[in-house]
């Protein structure tokens, strides 16, 4: 991950530095830097001509991913030269993200105007670092949670894959920071260079930054633990739905009283809760894809089409095979202009889950 040189004085178009929190995650790091090899060169030749790329810290302390890998740093925290200083997240609650020098670097970089990035859990040490105030913050749903009860003057934004607010990118992870590097190649590069990198990591075509994240689970807040360990059971098997007596099995409850105890906190069963985040799966696939309708029903987890097909339209008032045509109507683009959200109320927990 190390940026070589490539014998030219000529400055590259687009560089960025990495600073890597204590258990970073490792795909939001290689997506990125994949993404800029792929267009700083012709071909797959990975020279960093078009772009640059910068490991930051100390030489002889490598950040240790989530995963146990380590990656060492190839420059130390000199900012010189760098576009955009990016701080890639990881695990939450597991100590410190980033030591004191690392701390000091992200603010040297505010204040000599070089755009801070914060992608995954990076948003939260921006916002740690007191440098996310009155912007908007893209977490992911999965955290948004953590982040409205430590920041809770802040605006989190839980339905988009990444936002930029004037000089601060924060991005939700995942497969998105692809398509946020992406975006700053097109920017700084041109739309041919963010294409060949989109293609070569057969993702094309990339997302705009409001294009929504897959949708978390339905349903509000809840308090019984039970209930929310059934809810991240059903979460992770949508496509290949688990029985009823398998779930309450796990729970070590017998299935009525699973039942009852669903029912109890959430106002609906069990089974038309998991329907209903099964259906919404369905629904974020038809807008954001180009897969069939019968596929979508298959990875949704229904038997076939017309069961889909059925209850789907019971749901949502229209049919999948017209959702799936206003979505290929639908051009996506890589470039998007720069907007602020208009309002700047808290949002309530129950947004990402209605």
């Amino acid at each position: 991950m190390v940026a070589r040189a490539n014998g030219s004085d000529e400055k590259p178009a687009l560089t960025v530095g990495f600073l890597l929190t204590n258990n970073f995650t490792l795909t939001a790091l290689s997506s990125f830097i994949d993404a800029l090899r792929l267009a700083a060169d012709e071909g797959d030749g990975s020279r960093p001509i078009r772009c640059r790329w910068h490991i930051l810290g100390r030489k002889d302390e490598p950040g240790v991913s989530s995963c146990g890998i380590a990656v060492a740093p190839d420059r130390d925290y000199d900012l010189a030269g760098l576009d955009y200083l990016v701080v890639v997240g990881g695990l939450l609650h597991r100590g410190p993200q980033l030591g004191a020098q690392a701390i000091a670097c992200v603010h040297r970089a505010a204040r000599a105007g070089i755009p801070l990035i914060g992608v995954c859990t990076g948003s939260f040490v921006l916002a740690r670092s007191g440098l996310m105030q009155d912007r908007a913050c893209c977490v992911s749903w999965y955290h948004f949670r953590d982040f409205v009860e430590e920041f809770p003057d802040l605006v989190p934004v839980a339905e988009q894959l990444f936002i930029e607010d004037r000089d601060r990118i924060t991005c939700s992870g995942g497969a998105g920071v692809v398509d946020l590097a992406a975006f700053l190649i097109e920017r700084h590069l041109g739309r041919a260079a963010a294409q060949k990198a989109m293609h070569i990591l057969q993702v094309d075509p990339g997302r705009a930054s409001g294009q929504s994240q897959p949708p978390p689970p339905v349903g509000g807040p809840v308090l019984d633990a039970r209930v929310r360990r059934a809810m991240l059971m059903m979460e992770q098997h949508l496509s290949d739905p688990l029985a009823m007596e398998e779930i309450a099995g796990k729970l070590a409850i017998s299935t009525r009283q699973f039942e009852r105890l669903f029912q109890a906190t959430t106002g609906m069963s069990p089974n038309r809760f998991y329907r209903l985040m099964r259906l919404r799966y369905g629904l974020w696939m038809l807008k954001t894809s180009r897969r069939s309708v019968t596929d979508v029903a298959l990875e949704a987890g229904f038997a076939d089409c017309a069961h889909f097909s059925r209850h789907f339209r019971d749901f949502f008032g229209i049919n999948p095979s017209q959702v799936r045509k206003e979505s290929e109507a639908t051009e996506p683009s890589l470039m998007i202009p720069t907007q602020r959200p208009n309002g700047r109320d808290r949002p309530q927990e129950r947004r990402f889950y209605e």
